[in-house]
């Protein structure tokens, strides 16, 4: 069946990908956590360069979000996403009528019929779940909905201390929940602000389903985030991991094995620890926290014996590749970053040569330049456009 489901999947993703919302991130050729969390950076730094501005980030929690999916809603959906009738009714049929019961020891329970939600670790599920909640979405500009899977985040850009756009799409998002059988989990739904202003005003708090949202310092979206933006704590999660699972790379040097196979396991277990979100962290970490993770690099090399990619070049060559998709990718929400920086580039290359005759260097003067020394975009920038025709 899992076989089945996997061929389900692929089509299932041909027919609809076109039509998906262009913030959902999950499952989807171009896609990773990392586009996620940069498009989220982009937003908020972006929008504050406008001075008096900041941004609240809510961080929605789903009760039991794949176990509420109504299949004739979810084939309602699916038929406006141009997934042909036949295909409708298999996944309704798939959905409905499920037979399960429970198992301890030997005590079994009585067997339950189950004709709501989509089953635990089922290969379906997630993306069922990303086209049930397709339709979710902000209709306000400054207000931005990301979502990977049933990772959900609104993010308010607030100007002036005009909240009523953010608290109106909250309204939205609960009336469509309820609409959709999905429960919000109020207690478990935290909110998170972003202000560089000096003693901005205390803030009243945001209300999810009659209760006040708890105000958080730091955030696990998708990777530790501090209402900073700073990434220490991701990177000593990373570090911490990484240097745990240089223990098994030390005993499988004492049995002895080829030099090659040694390289092999540090990159898919220790190398791909190193390098988990690298992209959104490496340029805004400090050379502290960069020390520690080289030292890293360092110690397996003298296990092994022979000479690894730094952590730099790992950085530029996966930077450089994830910026190569997202050109090619029109319907990416960061294409049109590069397509804005190409003509930046055209229109200031003269400026731009006049600036590096007289051997200046340009210091970024606002938040979203900061941004773009900070993240990928700066590599981006700097490695990918220097490849584009004049």
């Amino acid at each position: 069946m899992k076989s089945f489901e996997r061929l389900v999947l692929s089509y299932l993703k041909d027919i609809t990908d076109p039509l998906l919302d262009p913030l959902q991130f999950a499952y989807r050729a171009n896609r990773s956590v990392d586009n996620a969390v940069n498009m989220a950076l982009q937003f908020i730094l972006q929008h504050l360069d406008s001075p008096g501005s900041y941004a609240r980030i809510l961080f929605v929690d789903f009760s039991s979000a794949f176990n509420t999916i109504i299949p004739a809603l979810l084939r309602d959906k699916l038929f406006q996403l141009n997934v042909p009738d036949s295909m409708c009714s298999w996944i309704t049929d798939f959905l409905t009528d499920r037979r399960q019961f429970v198992r301890l020891g030997t005590h079994v329970s009585d067997l339950q019929h189950i004709s709501t939600g989509s089953p635990q670790g089922c290969v379906l599920s997630p993306l069922l779940f990303s086209l049930y909640t397709n339709g979710c979405t902000s209709d306000h500009q400054s207000v931005k909905l990301l979502k990977f899977a049933d990772d959900t985040t609104l993010i308010g850009l607030i100007s002036d201390g005009d909240e009523s756009a953010y608290r109106g799409e909250i309204d939205r998002l609960v009336s469509w929940c309820s609409t959709n059988n999905l429960e919000l989990n109020s207690l478990k739904t935290v909110e998170m602000t972003v202000d560089f202003r000096k003693n901005p005003a205390p803030r009243p708090p945001v209300i999810l389903c009659d209760s006040p949202v708890s105000s958080a310092e730091s955030f696990c979206f998708l990777g530790t985030i501090t209402k900073e933006l700073k990434w220490e704590q991701n990177i000593r999660s990373l570090t911490k991991k990484a240097q745990q699972r240089m223990y098994f790379l030390r005993q499988l040097k004492k049995f002895l094995l080829a030099v090659k196979m040694l390289v092999n396991f540090y990159t898919a277990i220790i190398e791909s620890v190193l390098t988990s979100s690298i992209t959104v962290w490496f340029a805004a970490a400090t050379a502290r926290d960069k020390a520690k993770l080289q030292r890293v690099i360092h110690s397996a090399e003298k296990v092994i014996g022979c000479s690894l990619p730094s952590l730099q070049e790992l950085y530029v060559s996966r930077s450089r590749r994830r910026a190569a998709k997202i050109a090619a990718n029109p319907s990416h929400p960061g294409n049109e970053l590069f397509r804005r920086e190409v003509m930046k580039e055209k229109k200031s290359k003269g400026e731009g040569e006049e600036v590096k005759e007289r051997g200046e260097r340009r210091v970024p003067s606002s938040p979203s330049e900061v941004l773009e020394s900070s993240t990928v975009w700066f590599t981006f920038e700097h490695e990918y456009h220097q490849t584009m025709p004049d």
